[in-house]
């Protein structure tokens, strides 16, 4: 019976954090430190710099519907070694410099299709 209950609530977790897993974004948002630098579309093809405090620390590539941060001035490179991300939900992160990029999708946004009375 325990086992039961455990169960339902691993399934009913599962399908509320991953319903928006693997949906397709549409565009990408860029934050320092918690802060909006910038949304950009993935539907064009564009290289931006994020700059910070009058220099460029990192480097973004839009390419194909996907992003990929090409350059950072940081010591470890990880978020330059990381994978491209074209689905909601995912990020790219640059720990030292602060920066997060996040993939927004038709599924983050709230709309109605209809209003029933």
């Amino acid at each position: 019976m325990i086992f039961l209950g455990i169960l339902a609530i691993l399934l009913l977790s599962i399908w509320f954090f991953g319903r928006n897993i693997g949906a397709e974004g549409s565009s990408v948002q860029v934050t320092i430190d918690g802060k909006v630098y910038g949304t950009y579309s993935l539907e064009e093809n564009q290289t931006i710099p994020i700059e910070q405090e009058g220099k460029t620390t990192n480097i973004l590539q839009i390419e194909a519907g996907k992003a990929k941060m090409i350059s950072a001035d940081c010591p470890d490179q990880l978020c330059v070694h990381q994978s491209s991300i074209a689905k909601s939900k995912e990020t790219i992160v640059c720990l030292p410099n602060k920066v997060v990029v996040e993939v927004q999708g038709s599924g983050d946004k709230k709309d109605y299709d209809a209003v029933v009375k």
